[in-house]
């Protein structure tokens, strides 16, 4: 996956969180699923440059 593509969904992902925050609550699980998933995005976008070197 492209860096480019990578920075896309994480945007996506992060618009979608704030969504379920707003409609379900913080501690809700649909919203920390969806938070957890853009943890594992961060931290590939984060060690992206380490690993396509």
């Amino acid at each position: 996956m492209s860096k480019k593509i990578l920075k896309n969904r994480i945007f996506c992902r992060r618009m979608l969180m704030y969504w379920k925050a707003r409609q379900y609550g913080l501690t809700h699980p649909k919203t920390v699923k969806c938070s957890q998933t853009l943890d594992n995005l961060l931290n590939r976008y984060q060690n992206y440059d380490q690993h396509c070197s």
